[in-house]
């Protein structure tokens, strides 16, 4: 008797969203089974990787995180343009950095206009992250989705402190939405809901789930995640069959052992490998736990990444 694999039911799918126009725009979603389940249903979309461009040259990167883009540290236009002329970015996600209300506090004109001129100068979709204070990036994003006026930005982090004016600004320019919640399956649920019954259209809405580097509570955004595909495809819960992002970097790259050097801690080993790697098992656990487009920034994280992705499709 020949061995069958057990399989699952699904009765939900994941809503496609297209990101960006034009020749180089991305689909991502249309799941309709679990991440790399081939062998139970179909993803037509592989995930997608975005590479970091920060608005302001940053402080307090490791060397290793700072070697690649030494030279276009200072100007957002030149590193977007070098992250995909170089390093074959399928995406940008412009970090908004010198926004925060307790650093730069650039205004969100500046911000705006610093946007725009980055999203004219590439042909991949580009994703504009606030710094993070919900006051100021009700602000600022507004100001983003208008100066940027259908150019189908992804605008983030969306919170439920700052839905109602982000997410107006995204309706009226035609931009899509990244919904953040801390963590939690219920609260994810309900922005979506604050943000359709705003009027926010599903294929404009993807979900950030926020995320922690690998050792620094990774475990509950990969729970989150998984309880929230679990939701969506066997429960056909339609308030989270979004796509979902990650905004890792970060995340990763600002640790402890990412950030110290090869001859403070010779026992961690060689420091460029160990951000690196960091990066890269950070980036592929959450692949496994759902993530259709990864926030990523060391070149050769990345490549290990696409080359593991390519691997899972074609197992």
């Amino acid at each position: 008797m020949a061995f069958a694999i057990p399989t699952i039911s699904y009765t939900g799918k994941i809503k496609e969203v297209v990101l960006g126009k034009g020749p180089k725009a991305v689909t991502i979603g249309g799941e309709t089974s679990y991440p790399f389940h081939f062998f139970e249903g179909d993803a037509p979309h592989a995930p997608r990787i975005a590479i970091e461009v920060y608005d302001a040259a940053p402080d307090d990167w490791a060397d290793a995180a700072l070697e690649p883009y030494k030279d276009v540290l200072n100007d957002p236009v030149a590193w977007a343009k070098k992250a995909v002329e170089t390093y074959g970015a399928e995406l940008i996600a412009l970090q908004l950095v010198s926004t925060d209300p307790n650093g730069l506090n650039r205004s969100a004109e500046e911000a705006a206009a610093t946007a725009k001129k980055v999203a004219s100068a590439v042909d991949v979709p580009v994703l504009v992250w606030g710094s993070g204070s919900a006051d100021k990036d009700a602000e600022v994003l507004r100001k983003v989705t208008e100066v940027c006026d259908g150019m189908n930005l992804v605008i983030g982090p969306i919170v439920e402190g700052n839905y109602k004016q982000v997410g107006a600004g995204a309706i009226a320019y035609k931009h899509t939405v990244a919904a953040c919640s801390p963590i939690d399956i219920n609260l994810a649920k309900q922005l979506n809901i604050l943000l359709g019954n705003l009027g926010v259209p599903d294929g404009q809405l993807i979900v950030d789930p926020t995320t922690g580097g690998l050792g620094y509570g990774i475990e509950y955004t990969y729970s989150v995640m998984e309880r929230d595909r679990m939701a969506a495809l066997t429960q056909q819960d339609e308030r989270l069959q979004f796509p979902l992002i990650c905004n890792m970097a970060k995340e990763v790259w600002k640790t402890k052992e990412a950030k110290l050097k090869t001859e403070d801690a010779p026992t961690f080993g060689d420091a460029k490998k160990r951000g690196i790697l960091m990066e890269s098992v950070t980036a592929v656990t959450l692949l496994l736990a759902g993530a259709d487009v990864l926030v990523m920034r060391h070149p050769e994280a990345i490549k290990l990444v696409r080359e593991m992705i390519g691997d899972f499709k074609t197992k």
